[in-house]
């Protein structure tokens, strides 16, 4: 039986989850977008296209590295609620 307390500790381990599992890619994002800002400043390359295409290289080599990482954990989630059901 689904208690109150059982759905908060479902909801917190999905936010919980959620956010570890689209942190990664925020986070490569985050600082590839940080370096290629350097580099401009550095270099006055005020191209503001310049950091698009090194943020999506970034995203997608952290998802093709991590996403069977990533798939697992979320099938061991979606096992463990199926199994509370």
């Amino acid at each position: 039986m689904l208690t109150p307390d059982i759905a908060v500790r479902i909801s917190g381990h999905a936010l919980l989850l959620a956010l570890l599992i689209s942190g990664l890619p925020v986070l490569a994002a985050l600082v590839v977008g940080l370096l290629v800002s350097i580099f401009q400043a550095a270099t006055q390359i005020q191209e503001q296209t310049l950091s698009h295409a090194p943020k999506i290289a970034a995203v997608f080599l952290v998802l093709a590295l991590g996403g069977g990482w990533m798939l697992g954990q979320l099938v061991r989630f979606t096992i463990s609620l199926l199994r509370l059901i």
